[in-house]
């Protein structure tokens, strides 16, 4: 019996079999089913944040030839937070499958902050800067013991906290988001909607909850901005042109 493609979807994607009957076909609101698909959909949130959060941003940095509005400081404690899981995870030599796609994102992250100094006519220091940085990484993850990648990887949240706090703060004084990716910081925005899911669940009232729930409201704040700032984006990039 040939199935629907609505049905092939959610199935796969979403929620198993038993599920699909009890809330599509039956229309009942089970509990277990819809924390699963809760649980579903803030994984897919999260894995979107990870692999697909700083591509955007990155290509449009390179489409309009500048890095206008992007704050230095919020990028390096960016980079400093995606670098952490790596470090962390080059200490207890795990293996490469396991952290592959935060090494890709910080890749992105360090080539965003090259950008940054280039369009401000600092190329030379970006260079330097990605020298030394993939310096650092390898040190990093060939001779750091295990609990000094441990205070590292717990220092990543305050840090993303922080690099989100700048962004704002620089908005703000500016007036306007510049080459802020609009696509970006709506993937940040839903996965950190998702690891605050996830916290809750898992941790409930607990500091790290907090801190996520903080990173949650920034992510929000940095959405808002774009979109209310967006008339003024326009009316700056014509000024410019």
């Amino acid at each position: 019996m040939a199935t629907s493609p609505l049905k092939d979807f959610l199935v796969t994607y979403l929620m198993p079999e038993k599920c699909y009957e009890r809330i599509v076909v039956n229309f009942h609101l089970n509990g277990p089913c819809l924390k699963f698909i809760l649980n579903r959909i803030a994984g897919l949130c999260i894995i979107l944040d990870i692999f697909l959060a700083q591509l955007p941003q990155l290509l449009k940095i390179l489409w309009r030839g500048s890095a206008d509005g992007l704050s230095l400081t919020a990028s390096l404690l960016q980079l400093y937070a995606f670098s952490c899981p790596v470090v962390y995870a080059m200490a207890h030599n795990f293996p490469l499958f396991a952290w592959a796609e935060r090494l890709i994102t910080l890749t992105q992250a360090a080539a965003i902050i090259f950008l940054i100094l280039r369009y401000r006519g600092e190329t030379f220091k970006g260079m330097l800067f990605l020298l030394a940085y993939s310096g650092v990484m390898f040190l990093l993850g060939s001779y750091t013991v295990k609990a000094v990648a441990s205070v590292l990887q717990a220092s990543s949240l305050t840090a993303l906290i922080a690099s989100k706090g700048f962004q704002a703060g620089t908005n703000y004084k500016n007036g306007h988001t510049g080459q802020l990716s609009t696509l970006s910081v709506s993937l940040s925005w839903t996965g950190s909607l998702g690891v605050l899911s996830v916290s809750l669940q898992d941790t409930g009232s607990s500091l790290e909850t907090l801190s996520h729930a903080l990173s949650a409201c920034l992510s929000c704040a940095l959405l808002a901005q774009v979109l209310c700032y967006r008339s003024s984006t326009a009316s700056t990039k014509k000024k410019s042109e």
